[in-house]
């Protein structure tokens, strides 16, 4: 009798800790947030920013739902347009001569820390680019990224905030990284995304 109840403990050890071993992650998360600044609470209370362009509420007169994106390629400011005739304004980095794009599209997809694969087409203007990056603080797509319709573009982080309120992209509209983290929060997958000239 002693024997089985033996048995019968070990067994319930042994199940017990295969339970736990497989309740842990197999690969931890790669979250680098600690590494953009501004993240830290002291900083988002004395309103610590490194953009150039400073995130603001603004009154935004208009019909466009709450939730809608309107950039404006011109003012290099993106809206996010909360309702009551108001916005949340961004600055943000777009494309150079040649680059720039209007249109509608919706927020297709959104990632945390996003690898980077640059397309063919920039691949041929500049060879020098690695052929994979994968998602970190070094990465030229930042902290998120908004994966715009079908296309190759993107709202997406910089590792370089001093291009916010710049012409210096290929297509992409950039933001610092804790500013898009702040719109990557906001934003469901869905949104529609306005595009102005």
């Amino acid at each position: 009798m002693l024997s089985r109840f033996l048995a019968g403990l070990l067994c319930t050890a042994g199940l017990l800790t295969a339970t736990c071993a497989d309740a842990q992650p197999r690969a931890p998360a790669r979250n680098y947030d600690h590494t953009v600044a501004g993240s830290d609470p002291v900083a988002r209370f004395f309103s610590f920013s490194t953009s150039p362009v400073a995130r603001t509420t603004v009154s935004y007169p208009g019909n466009h739902r709450p939730g809608t994106i309107v950039i404006n390629t011109k003012e290099r400011r993106l809206y996010l347009v909360t309702g009551s005739g108001q916005a949340i304004r961004y600055g943000i980095g777009v494309g150079r001569v040649g680059f720039g794009w209007s249109g509608v599209t919706r927020v297709a997809a959104k990632r945390e820390w996003p690898d980077w694969t640059p397309p063919e087409q920039m691949l041929k203007r500049r060879p020098d680019l690695p052929r994979f990056m994968p998602g970190g603080p070094d990465n030229p797509l930042g902290a998120r990224a908004l994966y715009l319709g079908a296309s190759l573009y993107r709202i997406h982080g910089s590792n370089e905030p001093e291009t916010i309120g710049q012409a210096v992209s290929s297509g992409c509209f950039r933001l610092t990284n804790e500013d898009v983290i702040d719109l990557y929060n906001r934003v469901p997958v869905g949104a529609a995304v306005i595009v102005q000239q």
